[in-house]
Formats: C-alpha cells, structure tokens, sequence
C-alpha cells in the first residue's frame, strides 16, 4: 500500500471518513455528520443534542472509548470529554475524538481481504472477535457463529467494495459491528495482517505472510476468488501474562513454560523458560489455535489444549479462558462484546 493511502485510511477517523468507502457507518449513512473530530467540550454538546442516542467517544486510532449516555448534563459530558482527551493524550500522544453511537450488545466481526497492485482483491471470510477486555481481543473464531450465509456474503461485498474504493493493496482487515438486529456498520480499515490472523491460515489453507511479501514484492496474486474455501472450523485464544480474576499484568520469570503440542494445535509463542516478563511491554506469551470439522469440536479441543499448559512464574489468563470457553453463551455462540463482563462483573471496555 502506498504511504498517502496508508495515512489516509490507516486510523479508525480517518479510514471512516474517506467518501470512497461505500458502507454502512454506526450511524446508518455515508455522510457521516454526527461522527465529527472533536476538539472542545461544546462540540460534544452540540453533537449530544442532535442525536438521541448513548454515544461513545472514541481515540482516532480506535485506541479507547468512553460511554457518553443520553441525556447526561452538560456538566457529565464536559467532564467526560475532558477524561477522554487527557487519557488519550498520555497513551497515544494525540488528543483527537470522535464521536459514534453506542450499540448495546454488539458483535465485533472483521473481513480479511488481499490486493495486489493489478487490481485484483479476494475475501478470505471473516473473523469473530467479541471476547475482548479493555477494548483488546482474546478470543477468536472463524467462521463467526452470528452470521448467517447471506449476512455473511452481504460482509464479503461490503469489505471487497470498501478495499478497491480506496485503491487498497496488500493483506488488511476492514472491521465491522454487527446489531442485534443483524445489520453491520463499517468501523475502521487495519493496513496490516492481525493478531488473529491464523485462525484464517488454518481454515483457508494459506500462508498469509507469503501471500503479503510477495504482494509487497509486486507480484499479482496467484489466488482468485474461487480458489477460497474455508474448510472446518477455527479457535484462537491469546494467553497473558496477567492476573485470570482482574487482568492486572503478572511480570515475571517463566521458570516453567510448556505449551501444548500435537494433536492439530498450533502455537505461535516467542518466549521459552527463564524468559523474563516485563510489565513494560504488552504481556502476551502465546496465541493458541486449533482447527476442527465443526465448532463444537474446536471449543473442546482449544480446552483440552489449555489445560495442557504448564507455566510457572507468572499468573496467566488461562483460568479466565477455560471459563469462557465453557460458559453457556459462548457455548450456545450467543455472545457478544459484553461477554467478559458478564463472566466476571468488570465492563470488558475498561
């Protein structure tokens, strides 16, 4: 992708403000006009009044939210804006916030496309990536559960039509929310494979590393559309060096660290025993993945695999995942992104 389109669409405002996106925006159209950058208080005011929504305040970089319900006072939102800016700052360096309405039990689901420079772009399906806590994912799956095979071609010709819109090349991910009501709003455009990104490896048969270098190297893609058929069904779980109740980082020595091996699991992982953990970085040790003929199968062989751990030294997520895995909603794929807020009592935004 060439650097002007990577600093016009690789932010969350400014890949949702390009005219050349031609999908659905949390506020139901393409003008956009309540998701305005805010630089003051008043201009939270005046977008509050226009609408009759709960909204949410949210980093340019989709880095950060802060709930904003309707009807608050003037003196609520002023404060919060002020938060918001402040907090931004400090993580992100950048003040900027926009504004989107707040969608109570959503669903977050991403499309992985390719491109090459000729102009051809594919779909490799989607991905499910509601299990988050503090806006950060940590359980994913493919194909999702929520969408049915006409929603999901509807998702395929929304993110295909968005990545040619803007003369996309490469691998990306265009991001969506999915209502209730089953209708997907566009969020934001990531110029760059994702963490997750396995989990589409393993049910398309592809090596989508490759596939981005050789794309990068200007070679046209050796894949159509047709050649694309998801096969099975996929889990990833991320394992964090951080406390399973609170999910307070855990920093540390691994005097032990033995992850699951064999029987179709796959485990991407850069640390090894005596590692030290350092409450500096982000604390993910591994990402699990496990690939089999239908999901209930896949969620009994990711709980297998996990309980197959042996790590010492630091506390991880595992307990917190086990649970999740086999709570009823997740069981049922009746979840949503307040799943781990429901499990546990912390909102799973902050």
């Amino acid at each position: 992708m060439r650097p002007g389109r990577m600093t016009r669409h690789g932010t969350a405002y400014t890949s949702r403000m390009s005219r050349k996106i031609r999908v659905g925006l949390v506020f139901g159209g393409r003008s956009c006009e309540h998701e305005v950058s805010l630089s003051s208080a008043r201009s939270v005011f005046e977008a509050v009044d226009r609408t009759r929504y709960d909204l949410t305040l949210i980093h340019i970089a989709k880095n950060g939210e802060w709930r904003l319900p309707a009807r608050a006072s003037n003196a609520r939102l002023a404060g919060a804006a002020n938060r918001a800016r402040s907090s931004a700052r400090r993580a992100f360096g950048s003040g900027e916030l926009y504004l989107e309405r707040y969608i109570p039990g959503a669903r977050h689901v991403e499309a992985q496309v390719l491109a090459d420079a000729d102009g051809n772009c594919i779909n490799l399906y989607e991905r499910e990536c509601s299990v988050q806590r503090r806006h950060q994912k940590v359980i994913e799956e493919t194909p999702s559960p929520a969408l049915s095979a006409e929603q999901r071609d509807d998702l395929m010709v929304s993110a295909l039509a968005a990545a040619k819109g803007i003369g996309y090349r490469n691998a990306g991910t265009f991001e969506f929310l999915r209502a209730p009501d089953g209708t997907c709003y566009f969020l934001e455009a990531n110029t760059r494979l994702q963490v997750e990104h396995g989990i589409t490896e393993l049910t398309m048969g592809v090596d989508l590393v490759e596939l981005q270098l050789r794309i990068a190297a200007g070679e046209p893609l050796a894949l159509g559309q047709d050649d694309i058929v998801p096969r099975g069904h996929a889990l990833e779980c991320r394992v964090y060096a951080e406390r399973p109740d609170t999910f307070l980082p855990s920093p540390g020595t691994l005097s032990t660290w033995r992850p699951p091996a064999g029987n179709g699991v796959r485990v991407d992982t850069g640390v090894r025993d005596g590692d030290e953990v350092t409450p500096y970085f982000d604390p993910l040790l591994a990402k699990v993945m496990v690939l089999r003929d239908s999901r209930d199968a896949a969620i009994d062989a990711m709980s297998d695999a996990l309980g197959e751990f042996a790590v010492e030294g630091v506390a991880t997520n595992i307990p917190f995942l086990l649970r999740a895995l086999a709570s009823p909603r997740f069981r049922s794929g009746d979840y949503d992104t307040g799943l781990v807020e429901a499990l546990t009592g912390r909102p799973s935004g902050r």
